[in-house]
């Protein structure tokens, strides 16, 4: 197995005096930057941008294979209204005319299985100049299982392996005994309404399923229905994969209907989500995520630092970027190669040491990322603190997330249905 681990950023990522030509490595950024899900894009680009940066271009490059590489992020609208996987596409082929190698997508399951088809009719046309995807945040199960791509690699938790750590805790509640789910109508949320019905049946047969609604993603001008539904069914907790406007949407309706119940989510944090709930989240919202736990390393406290005086008004909203950057950096270095296929294979199999105080495994099987998740509650009291004594909140508000229970290597040994073809 081969093992990359990361040290200090100035010693790992030093520029080489034999360094001689100079190299840019295009990546395209291909996510919502206008319409209701525009602000969660928006900050995505914003933590791709810095992390190159931090990782390479502050570097003065990194020594590849003799040549002084560079990256440039590229960015390019894949919104139609809401996330399109077609216009998606149109913009990624617009990419690769742009001369970018690597394409970086996360926001909607549906775009990254369009991307990641793409992608490989793309490399089986073009076998000398293929491209890499960089699954940032997709995270439907069947990406790494039966749409599995050898060009396609996920940096974040699917949809299961988070799943099965918050189902953990809700079955741990002995005062849940009923529970609704609400979910955006396409892939992601449908695999997390499945994920929530068969884990809670193994765990707990006797919570009860209340009520299982899906709503047109990115198209609901008023949840106000949908909490009252929650209402009146009596309802021990919400269950809710909703990110970006929709859950802000919602967590709208949910503070209006004052349910006074738990609810457990995947993405109510952050975007104007944590301004949203301040204190009416406080011992409310539970999130399961990646991250940097309840004690971040120095490192990552110095990283948010300066993250935080480039971009005042913004969060780090997917820490998962980090570690992708960095993992990126380091199999060219591996590869003594920017040669997309080259990078992919050594990013196979890599071990890596990510700032955040989490090892990161990329299974060569699947293509899927392993790494700690975290049980967040919502609060403004006891969060760690960046290199400048300031809490790490999110949306300015004084309120961020703080873990409270970790599960390491999450899943690690799950299984894939994946059958990898390998160029």
């Amino acid at each position: 197995m081969k093992k990359i681990l990361m040290a200090a950023a100035a010693a790992v990522f030093a520029v080489s005096g034999a360094a001689g030509a100079e190299t840019t490595v295009k990546l395209a950024f291909i996510d919502a930057l206008s319409g209701p899900f525009a602000l969660t894009g928006e900050r995505g680009l914003q933590n791709f941008t810095f992390a190159a940066d931090y990782f390479v271009n502050n570097q003065g490059g990194i020594d590849v294979g003799g040549e002084n590489v560079k990256f440039e992020i590229l960015s390019y609208d894949g919104a139609e209204g809401f996330p399109s996987p077609k216009k998606s596409v149109l913009q990624a082929e617009k990419a690769l005319r742009d001369g970018a190698t690597f394409i970086l997508q996360g926001n909607s399951s549906g775009v990254a299985a369009a991307m990641t088809d793409f992608v490989g009719k793309n490399n089986r046309r073009n076998a000398d100049n293929p491209i890499v995807f960089l699954n940032y945040s997709a995270v439907v199960p069947a990406l790494t299982n039966e749409l599995c791509n050898f060009w396609h690699f996920r940096f974040d938790a699917h949809a299961d392996i988070k799943m099965e750590a918050l189902t953990d805790v809700i079955a741990a509640n002995e005062n849940v005994n009923s529970v609704y789910l609400i979910g955006q109508d396409y892939s992601f949320g449908q695999a997390v309404a499945a994920g929530a019905e068969r884990m809670l049946a193994a765990k707990r047969p006797d919570i009860e399923i209340v009520g299982n609604e899906l709503h047109p993603i990115g198209q609901v001008q008023d949840f106000t229905p949908y909490a009252r539904n929650v209402k009146a069914s009596g309802a021990d907790a919400l269950i809710t994969g909703n990110w970006g406007g929709d859950m802000v949407g919602l967590g709208k309706a949910i503070l209006e209907a004052d349910l006074g119940i738990p609810v457990y989510t995947y993405y109510a944090a952050a975007d104007g989500i944590t301004g949203l709930f301040g204190e009416a989240g406080n011992g409310v919202i539970s999130l399961v995520s990646e991250g940097w736990g309840a004690n971040p390393t120095e490192e990552f406290q110095a990283y948010h630092t300066a993250f935080k005086a480039q971009y005042p008004d913004s969060d780090i909203n997917a820490p998962r970027i980090i570690n992708a950057m960095g993992m990126l950096a380091q199999a060219m270095q591996a590869a003594g190669s920017t040669d997309p296929k080259s990078v992919a294979y050594a990013l196979e199999n890599m071990e890596y040491d990510s700032m955040l105080g989490t090892k990161v495994f990329m299974r060569a099987e699947d293509h899927q990322a392993f790494q700690n998740v975290y049980i967040n509650t919502h609060t403004n009291e006891g969060l760690p603190t960046n290199s400048a004594g300031a809490a790490l909140d999110y949306d300015k508000s004084g309120y961020g997330l703080l873990a409270t229970s970790t599960v390491e290597m999450a899943s690690m040994g799950i299984e894939t249905t994946c059958e990898m073809k390998r160029p």
